[in-house]
């Protein structure tokens, strides 16, 4: 009689961080460079996207007066500051000295949108950013105008949202704008967006973020939309046509290896597989496990949800031939186990589940009986 095969908890944590380090090399980092004065709102326009209050989290990187890059695995934001009034550079000039030192930097720095913010009381632009404007046209960047701290209304019998008939008026010049002579004005930004980050009492969750984080990636380069969102905290289904394939991609894989059915014993083969695509997943939902647990507490958590004792768990219950493990069990656990740590991720990313507490958590998302055998069913279906 042979001992039972082991996945450790060390090679439990190195397959999980492995697979978590290549998704994050495969996506890389997505850069936006932001461009407005002092007070228009970047910091809270990034915080609300992203999830980053990166203005207090000491990773800048001061490039030059005037620009300053801060960033993490996924995410990168060149702050650029609005033309300085009485400088003696033309806007454009100080602009395009700005951009050529960012592009002295290495190539997983380099700018894919930018977002130009105006405040949405100033109600005008001023000839320095229409400059400013046609000069990050004119460098290949697509620029998103983005009118910050927009105060809206409501009307309380349709609940349609309003704005103030000048800034109406402001948004209606932009899309034809014209010159002082009633002249077509040429201003080559992609797209207006109006957006709020809290309502007028400095609560809620803000308006037209969704329209922009759409917008910014439909202007990504094909090669970075990914990136894009991984950075990106506010559509989660996203993240879910994301991670869905990654499942598909284990689940076929754990069948495969149980194409000759697998003794209950030998359940160890399908975790190297389970594991690496939790990391996978993880890397989607931009969560550092190895920082959120300590690395006893993630070796565990990989004994804990994958091999033998998840497959014994449901074999009482899924109608198979014997103590072992057929192809279409391996796959069905493999897929209820993605899509339950998913479901977790999802909760951890989004803030409502605190991050040192995953391992005590799976037991609310842990694949149950149904969960099996609804992909136990679902897989029956596809062959007949």
């Amino acid at each position: 009689m042979t001992d039972d095969p082991v996945v450790t908890p060390e090679d439990g944590e190195q397959e999980f961080l492995s697979a978590t380090n290549q998704a994050k090399s495969k996506y890389g980092r997505f850069n936006l460079a932001i461009i407005g004065g002092s007070g228009v709102g970047k910091s809270s326009l990034v915080n609300a996207v992203f999830g980053r209050d990166w203005a207090k989290t000491g990773k800048g990187l001061p490039v030059t007066r005037g620009v300053q890059y801060f960033h993490d695995e996924t995410l990168g934001i060149w702050d650029v500051e609005g033309f300085e009034i009485g400088s003696s550079v033309p806007p454009r000039e100080q602009l395009r000295a700005h951009l050529e030192t960012i592009k002295t930097h290495p190539a997983d720095t380099q700018i894919a949108v930018v977002w130009y913010c105006i405040k949405a009381t100033d109600d005008r632009l001023t000839p320095a950013d229409i400059e400013m404007i046609r000069e990050l046209a004119a460098d290949g960047l697509p620029v998103v105008l983005v009118l910050t701290k927009v105060d809206w209304s409501k009307n309380p019998i349709t609940g349609a949202r309003g704005v103030a008939k000048d800034l109406e008026s402001f948004v209606e010049w932009l899309e034809e704008p014209v010159d002082e002579n009633g002249e077509p004005l040429s201003i080559p930004y992609e797209r207006v967006i109006l957006t709020s980050t809290r309502d007028k009492h400095g609560k809620g969750k803000g308006h037209g973020l969704g329209e922009l984080v759409a917008e910014t990636l439909s202007l990504s380069p094909e090669n970075e939309k990914d990136a894009f969102r991984i950075a990106q905290r506010l559509n989660l289904p996203w993240k879910r046509e994301m991670a869905r394939p990654i499942i598909a991609a284990a689940s076929a894989a754990a069948g495969a290896a149980a194409a000759v059915p697998v003794p209950v014993a030998d359940a160890a083969v399908l975790a190297p597989i389970q594991l690496g695509m939790m990391g996978r997943i993880a890397a989607i939902y931009d969560l550092d496990i190895k920082v959120m647990l300590s690395a006893g507490a993630l070796a565990q958590l990989g004994v804990q949800i994958t091999g033998q004792a998840l497959a014994r768990s449901f074999l009482k219950v899924i109608p198979v031939a014997g103590s072992v493990i057929s192809a279409g069990v391996a796959l069905s656990l493999t897929a209820a186990t993605g899509e339950a740590w998913m479901r977790l991720c999802e909760q951890v990313h989004t803030g409502k589940i605190d991050p040192a507490k995953i391992g005590e958590a799976w037991g609310q998302f842990a694949p149950s009986v149904l969960d099996v055998g609804k992909k136990w069913a679902e897989q029956k279906v596809a062959k007949s």
